[in-house]
């Protein structure tokens, strides 16, 4: 990608939207329409429901609030994990073996995926591999080096390997960490240019975009589904809601089971050498072991993009000033650094961290609460609900079967319930 000059914001509005290659516009859905599916959200998950059934010779329509990656997906910081947010020790505990070992094939699959979207349709997003996790303290290591182990003696992953304090400091350029993971199957990109490339080859696939279109509500009946908007509505024979957290706003009876959380992302000003070449040296990204973590990556123009805190109810005014002081905390030589661009995102979560997916009916299907983990995860689920709009349900139900867990309280009480325990998880990252 060539990166032209960005002017500066001062602290306002997402790097990557001034950063990333332009979009074509799309119309808003006006009066009646018709599709074989119609899929309501243009993030990661939708983009690729959508390429995927196109494909294949589906006749799609995609309908998004906002527009394409304006969500989530063009907003996060843009890593690629391995594997799930639950380890999978964890797993192997709650679902068995089996399941367990079924769901880190399509983990591992999911990073597999990204790459070959951005390779086959030429998706210039910055692509690199290279993840750390980063020890947040000395206690965080044990359960760290453990996972490592049981990864590579159980399911043959020898892409990450622990290291020690000093080799943190080499990989990162800071000594604030007692140790981590490099994980080389990991990695990170540009997500907003990635959202955009996706939906550059959906176009090209026959995949017809209403931005700007707001789904009020779903309705089925035995021959066809229609999604209601505030300007028309569309009748098809399946939909697929890839609204993530947003999904009870669509779908009433899903608003137990995802909340969702802001999260905050600055870009500090493009850093001269020798200063940029001091952070990450080894160009990977990074994310701590905190509930409420720090994650950080460098961008090809030369900053420093820092995402940590988070907020349950209003985002703050001064988005800069919060995130600041983690920054600084992580890198005391940035001091004085001018922060030029400042965001937040909606991360939408679940009660057991893993993502939800199910139907709604016989013709509606929904994947949302990737938890933080969506760059990849997201693309899968895409996938995933393409094959089974399509008839092949077997892997998609890989997910399906993970049992959900509702947030406690009544559509008034649950937010509070839930940031009350997101509160305590953040005081347990002080312990």
């Amino acid at each position: 990608m060539r990166w032209p000059p960005v002017q500066a914001a001062n602290g306002t509005q997402s790097w990557y939207r001034v950063s990333a290659p332009p979009s074509h516009a799309h119309i808003a859905l006006l009066g009646s329409a018709r599709a074989d599916i119609c899929v309501v959200g243009g993030g990661f998950t939708g983009l690729s429901a959508a390429l995927h059934l196109a494909e294949k010779g589906a006749k799609v329509a995609l309908i998004e609030v906002g527009t394409v990656g304006s969500g989530a997906s063009g907003r996060n910081g843009g890593q690629i994990h391995t594997g799930l947010r639950q380890r999978q020790k964890a797993l192997e505990r709650w679902l068995g073996k089996e399941h367990a070992r079924a769901l880190w094939d399509l983990a591992q699959e999911s990073k597999a995926l990204v790459r070959d979207l951005a390779a086959r349709h030429g998706i210039d997003c910055a692509l690199k591999d290279g993840l750390v996790i980063a020890a947040h303290h000395r206690r965080a290591l044990r359960p760290l080096a453990e996972d490592t182990e049981h990864l590579r003696r159980h399911y043959n992953y020898g892409q990450a390997e622990m290291i020690d304090a000093a080799g943190t400091a080499r990989c990162l350029g800071t000594s604030v960490y007692p140790g981590g993971r490099l994980d080389k199957g990991g990695g990170h990109l540009h997500p907003l240019a990635f959202a955009r490339g996706l939906a550059r080859a959906g176009e090209a696939a026959g995949v017809r975009f209403h931005e700007h279109t707001r789904a009020v509500r779903i309705e089925q009946n035995e021959r066809c589904v229609r999604v209601q908007c505030e300007s028309g509505a569309i009748d098809a024979g399946q939909v697929i809601l890839a609204c993530d957290a947003l999904s009870g706003d669509v779908a009433p009876q899903l608003a137990p089971f995802i909340a969702h959380v802001e999260s905050f992302i600055v870009a500090t000003e493009p850093l001269a050498s020798p200063l940029y070449d001091t952070i990450l040296p080894l160009d990977a990204a990074v994310a701590d072991t905190r509930h409420v973590l720090d994650y950080y990556r460098k961008s090809e123009d030369r900053r420093l993009l820092f995402g940590g805190r988070e907020s349950y109810w209003t985002p703050p005014a001064d988005i800069a000033a919060m995130v600041r002081p983690r920054m600084e905390s992580v890198y005391p030589f940035l001091k004085g650094a001018r922060i030029e661009f400042a965001w937040s995102g909606t991360v939408g979560i679940t009660a057991t961290r893993m993502p939800h997916f199910g139907r709604i009916g016989s013709r509606v299907l929904f994947a949302h609460g990737y938890s933080g983990q969506g760059v990849a995860l997201a693309n899968l689920g895409g996938k995933l609900l393409a094959e089974a709009a399509l008839g092949a349900p077997e892997r998609f139900d890989v997910f399906a079967r993970v049992p959900a867990k509702v947030f406690p309280g009544n559509a008034w009480l649950r937010k509070p319930l839930v940031t009350a325990g997101l509160a305590w998880f953040k005081l347990l990252d002080y312990f």
